[in-house]
């Protein structure tokens, strides 16, 4: 059997009641072209069980924090970056600075 077949984490993102992704959204390079997939996602999905904001939110922080080493270092930043696209997008406040960007300054 495959690596990725026996992952729990990808059946979830492939069959989670979450969102209907669109293809590879996660590999993408820009944080606004990340934020801007789930919006649409979430504002679209029919399998949504919670707000579309709430949502997308979800799935990107279960990307990043279970993405675990096939996630290199460059990526996870565009990812942690895409979350401040994401409250922007949605009008919310943002959290300060992300971890990306705290490292970045150190």
């Amino acid at each position: 059997m495959a690596a990725t077949a026996r992952r729990w984490s990808g059946r979830v993102m492939r069959t989670s009641n979450a969102l209907d992704l669109e293809s590879r959204v996660f590999t993408k390079r820009s944080p606004r072209a990340i934020a801007q997939s789930l919006k649409r996602s979430a504002e679209h999905s029919k399998r949504r069980k919670s707000a579309p904001f709430r949502s997308a939110m979800s799935m990107l922080n279960f990307h990043i924090n279970r993405g675990g080493k096939g996630v290199s270092k460059s990526q996870r930043e565009v990812l942690e970056r895409a979350k401040a696209e994401l409250r922007k997008l949605y009008g919310r406040k943002t959290r300060g600075r992300t971890r990306a960007q705290k490292r970045a300054r150190s």
